[in-house]
């Protein structure tokens, strides 16, 4: 295999890049444009797709197998507290998930595989897919064609919480669904001196969501995962005011649609009762998201002699599914895939989505080869 010189400084150079001008969801504009870039510098033909979604066919000599390898591309709405050098610089905006890692990562793969094209018995189909953060980009991309002849798919996620250097490519559940609730409470406001003539909705919100944290503790089996989480309550708008409104948000996450459906149906009983009890009248917006992600056992078993033929079988971890979750579930779906995890952990480390989130960029390389040798790996079975 050919590597040039400089390598892993190239993917670091990258990934600061791209941490340095950061893009939420559907505005990847800016990130999409300097992958182009990239690939054209590069000698390497790509096809646009779901807006600022990019597309890459790499083909081999011989055989008729693809296989499609994907990162994402978007960042969150935070605003980050990091003081190196490339610091977001969109006031608000931040790579507080590791998709910065993603991209430069996927973006060596491609050098490398177009560096060593003979040793392709197939094809190699690499998408650097948008709004993964809001669980919209796989979809539209799907939609537009981009599993067209595929036979497998293969993504990797740089974990920060993972031990440095070690890689999970476990089969089955990985990552949870992700659905959203929106839960609008309304009341009738009156003076705060008075509360026996309205109906506060502020108290009936309150009291949602001392009962909502039953759901899982009391009415799911505790052999099974799940979440309810509100992450969002606004109401009131002043000290001396009884509540109109209230809005509640929050998410729902779970490994299998049973448990996922009986939660739902858990949060709207819960909501009605409390709504009737307080006399305020409640509606309730429910959004499912992309479901688990499962690894298919073939693929994780593939992924896991890629793992050791590059590191060595010291480099495998088990590690424990997530409920956060992933929209690179579609792809699992449709076609037999894995999601691997890359341990990134620093000596002063911090979860993903926060404000001081960083990676240990000597994994970049890790990644980049990884994602290389499971595609030609998976395409000589």
């Amino acid at each position: 295999m050919r590597i040039e010189k400089g390598f892993d400084k190239y993917l670091i150079d990258l990934r600061r890049e791209f941490h340095k001008y950061p893009e939420v969801s559907w505005k990847e504009y800016e990130t999409s444009k300097r992958i182009k870039e990239e690939l054209t510098k590069l000698g390497i033909e790509f096809k646009e797709c779901a807006s600022t979604g990019v597309v890459v066919d790499i083909n081999g000599s011989v055989g008729d197998k693809r296989v499609l390898l994907r990162g994402d591309m978007d960042a969150l709405e935070l605003i980050e507290k990091n003081e190196f050098d490339f610091k977001s610089v969109n006031t608000g905006v931040m790579h507080a998930c590791g998709h910065d890692a993603h991209i430069a990562m996927l973006l060596g793969a491609t050098k490398l595989l177009n560096d060593n094209r003979e040793f392709i018995k197939g094809s190699v189909r690499i998408v650097f897919q948008p709004a993964e953060e809001c669980g919209e980009g796989a979809q539209e991309m799907i939609s537009q064609g981009v599993l067209d002849g595929v036979d497998g798919a293969f993504a990797i996620h740089i974990w920060s919480m993972l031990e440095n250097g070690k890689i999970s490519v476990d089969e089955g559940e990985r990552m949870a669904s992700p659905d959203i609730f929106k839960i609008n409470i309304k009341g009738i406001g009156c003076h705060g001196s008075l509360p026996q003539e309205g109906k506060d909705a502020l108290v009936a919100a309150a009291s949602m969501v001392m009962s909502l944290q039953t759901v899982v503790s009391r009415e799911i089996s505790p052999l099974e995962s799940g979440v309810v989480t509100i992450g969002e309550l606004k109401s009131g708008s002043k000290y001396n005011i009884i509540a109109e409104d209230a809005l509640l948000s929050g998410t729902v996450r779970a490994f299998n649609q049973e448990t996922r459906i009986k939660i739902k149906n858990s949060i709207e009983r819960i909501i009605k009762a409390t709504g009737e009890m307080y006399g305020v009248h409640v509606e309730m917006e429910y959004i499912y998201g992309p479901p688990p992600v499962v690894n298919d056992g073939k693929c994780s078993k593939i992924a896991e002699e890629s793992v050791k033929k590059l590191f060595g079988k010291e480099s495998l971890i088990s590690m424990r599914k997530l409920t956060a979750g992933e929209d690179f579930s579609l792809f699992a779906k449709k076609v037999p895939s894995v999601l691997a995890f890359l341990g990134a952990k620093k000596e002063e480390n911090y979860p993903h989505h926060n404000p001081r989130f960083d990676i240990e960029e000597s994994n970049l390389e890790k990644g980049a080869k990884l994602y290389m040798q499971y595609a030609l790996d998976f395409l000589e079975k």
